[in-house]
């Protein structure tokens, strides 16, 4: 780790630097277009490399992690959840405009984080100066390569709920801003995911060296499918080369939690990892 991007892949318990068997190799990026050239799969591509790359210790890798995929965008779904339509309701001075989103064959898709805006594993997200309730949602991330999915991660939507209840029209307000997104800690790809609809997802928040929330559910709950999503996300629309998509959230602390500077946030996908990140306010 000499500070240089470096790729590493995990494979039958054991981590290899991929870089040092091909120093084009920097990002999974490089990795997903290799395969895509080589008409091979990114499993494939990368159980070769192995054979000629070196062995790391997966404490200097968590160490130095960054985010896992250089999304150009990162867009996420709302109201995929049931209790996710009931929050709206709940926050919103206009709640009858969320009444049919759950249920409309259209689903909700909007703009999250560009990479600017994108924060990795270890640092701290955001929570606005000008907003006086805020909460982590933590989210399935489809990661996607030329509108095809390559691959699912973990990704934090921190969202002001003042902002957003105060007026539906101030969702970009609510959602778009400094640090209001991280991804990580790792991508895996559709092959080491049996059913991403069948996933247990947990987020607990510590404050002040204490426990504050901690629950627990699995993504069976989300009344739409990955594919329903991407679907809607490229239609009419042209999408960058890497792009995530972050599927909605069930899990939403009771009001009046209020996400402050100080806290940190862990949030954990079954068969993913877990994304951890600390709180600051800008």
């Amino acid at each position: 780790m000499s500070g240089e991007r470096r790729l590493t892949v995990r494979h039958d318990s054991t981590t290899y630097d991929l870089t040092s068997a091909d120093a084009d190799l920097r990002t999974f990026g490089d990795l997903a277009r290799v395969a895509s050239i080589a008409r091979t799969s990114i499993d494939r591509l990368a159980s070769e490399l192995t054979e000629d790359a070196d062995v790391v210790d997966d404490a200097l890798v968590d160490q130095h992690a960054t985010v896992p995929v250089d999304a150009e965008e990162v867009w996420a779904a709302g109201v995929t959840y049931q209790i996710s339509e009931q929050a709206r309701e709940e926050e919103s001075s206009m709640p009858d405009m969320y009444f049919d989103v759950y249920d409309a064959d259209r689903p909700e898709i909007f703009f999250k984080a560009t990479p600017s805006r994108t924060v990795e594993p270890g640092d701290a997200i955001g929570v606005r100066d000008d907003s006086e309730w805020d909460v982590p949602e933590p989210e399935l991330g489809i990661v996607l390569r030329r509108g095809e999915i390559v691959g699912y991660t973990v990704g934090n939507d921190v969202s002001s709920r003042s902002i957003e209840g105060e007026n539906p029209l101030y969702l970009p307000q609510a959602k778009v801003y400094d640090r209001c997104c991280s991804i990580g800690p790792c991508v895996v790809t559709p092959e080491d995911v049996d059913d991403p609809h069948e996933l247990e997802m947990r987020m607990t928040i510590e404050r002040d060296g204490e426990v504050v929330y901690d629950d627990a559910t699995n993504t069976s709950e989300m009344v739409r499918s990955c594919d329903e999503l991407v679907s809607y996300f490229t239609r009419h629309n042209t999408v960058p080369e890497l792009a995530v998509i972050l599927t909605g959230t069930s899990l939403v602390p009771d009001h009046p939690f209020d996400l402050q500077a100080g806290d940190r946030v862990d949030i954990t996908i079954e068969g993913i990892g877990t994304l951890s990140n600390s709180v600051t306010t800008v």
